[in-house]
């Protein structure tokens, strides 16, 4: 049965809707969502029954955006502002994805608002990023905003070392001062990468061809040296995976070993043999259990866009942990403004 909705939130670069799962969890419903990736609209719609509106930085799709709501979520791209001036206000972020969400709270005022980021936010042009994005919402839009803290994925659940910066602040107007908001506490709950593994055998296509496999062995040595530690990574079962990401290295620094593989023949057009080793990557499935998705979530796209997709996204159970800690406030305030 479906919780009754205690509260409504819009959904800022929405992705594949990581935030939009852990609230709806909640009680939570949405209003409105907004991702300009084509792909990413296939997955959303495929999993919540509707498309999102396109790029939000349109005049037309703001439009669309419900006059009253209660939280806004948005994981928007960080970028560097023009600081202007010594403050780094509201005007500096003018060009930026964050003057866009800016822009919407200003306008539509919700009572809470629940931000994710790379940790690397922290140093962007030297910290100034981090500050004018502070300054703004504390000073200029005028919300409670605790110290953000940096949470890490394997901490709550998942077996994943994954830091991101979670930003929630609340309405200065309603905020209720006498009940501090708490960031929530590490899980004791412990988690292996095995235990997001494949329970039947996958397909040839995620084996590593032999001479690949050479190919990042020649990678490794080559950094290593020069004393850097790239290159690929094997896990064992009981270890924690690296943080998944697009591009670069991203699969190949979560190989896992898997020796049920019986037929060898490559369905690819891979150079070479494959490997006798059992070497392999992750499938999209499993990295959809690394960022905490069910498997009843539904995976519509191509491989290359999933592994894009689950890499761009918030991990579910840190979403909703926060979540509940920020609806928890939510039902403290004072005033029902």
């Amino acid at each position: 049965m479906k919780k009754k909705e205690i509260f409504s939130f819009i959904d800022l670069f929405a992705g594949i809707g990581g935030f939009r799962f852990a609230l709806e969890k909640l009680g939570g419903k949405c209003t409105f969502s907004s991702e300009w990736d084509e792909h990413c609209h296939k997955t959303y719609e495929a999993n919540f029954n509707e498309k999102p509106f396109g790029d939000i930085t349109l005049k037309k799709t703001k439009e669309k955006i419900p006059k009253s709501f209660d939280v806004l979520t948005a994981g928007f791209p960080c970028q560097a502002f023009s600081i202007a001036g010594k403050r780094g206000g509201f005007k500096d972020t003018r060009g930026t994805l964050f003057f866009d969400v800016a822009s919407i709270i200003r306008k539509h005022k919700p009572k809470a608002i629940f931000l994710e980021n790379v940790k690397g936010l922290l140093n962007h042009r030297s910290g100034e990023t981090y500050s004018t994005i502070l300054n703004v919402l504390r000073n200029d839009l005028n919300y409670e905003v605790p110290e953000p803290e940096i949470i890490n994925a394997k901490n709550f659940g998942v077996p994943q070392n994954r830091e991101r910066i979670f930003i929630v602040g609340f309405r200065k107007d309603v905020v209720n001062r006498e009940k501090e908001f708490k960031f929530p506490k590490p899980s004791s709950k412990t988690t292996a990468v095995s235990d997001i593994y494949e329970k039947s055998p996958v397909s040839v296509k995620y084996y590593l061809s032999k001479q690949y496999f050479k190919t990042l062995e020649k990678h490794k040595q080559h950094h290593a040296s020069r004393g850097n530690g790239f290159g690929y990574i094997i896990l064992n079962d009981n270890d924690i995976a690296n943080a998944i990401v697009i591009g670069g290295m991203g699969r190949e620094r979560n190989l896992i070993v898997d020796k049920r593989l019986k037929d060898f023949t490559p369905i690819t057009n891979i150079k070479g043999e494959v490997n006798r080793k059992g070497i392999r990557r992750m499938t999209p499935r499993e990295w959809a259990r690394l960022q905490g998705f069910p498997d009843n979530f539904k995976i519509v796209v191509s491989d290359a866009q999933a592994y894009k997709q689950f890499g761009n996204a918030v991990v579910v159970p840190v979403a909703t942990v926060l979540a509940k800690a920020l609806v928890d406030q939510l039902k403290e305030l004072k005033s029902k403004n």
